[in-house]
């Protein structure tokens, strides 16, 4: 079966949120996208929704985490090389990222990360499969 991936995201400034990730090249699929969310295109069948604090507290009852202090996922994304894992994080960097930690520089995967204005961490990785 084949399913369709949503990772919820709360974040303080939704227009804030929707701008950096279109200056890293992302759309949003505007079917779902409002005052309260924006459906953030990964891939096809992959999705973040970026919601407002109150309208993401709607689906729990737990306190939300200040991704700033704590993390509590990071989403990787896998990319076709290790020029457009460079070519999006440092996009990321100029619209005011920063990266966390260093680059993962392996024989079998190249990997770095950065964090969005909301502190939440974004891995981008290129695995080798000998075709490099």
């Amino acid at each position: 079966m084949s399913r369709l991936t949503f990772t919820n995201l709360p974040v303080k400034d939704l227009d804030k949120s929707k701008e950096f990730y279109s200056q890293l090249g992302f759309e949003f699929n505007e079917d779902f996208t409002g005052e309260n969310c924006a459906c953030l295109v990964i891939s096809e069948g992959s999705y973040s929704m970026l919601m407002t604090e109150s309208f993401f507290q709607m689906s729990t009852n737990k306190e939300i985490a200040d991704a700033t202090k704590t993390t509590e996922v990071v989403v990787a994304l896998s990319a076709d090389s290790r020029e457009e894992v460079d070519a999006i994080v440092d996009k990321a960097l100029n619209a005011g990222s920063s990266e966390p930690v260093p680059t993962e520089d392996q024989p079998w995967m190249y990997c770095r990360t950065f964090e969005d204005p909301d502190g939440h961490v974004w891995q981008l990785f290129h695995m080798s499969q000998g075709d490099e």
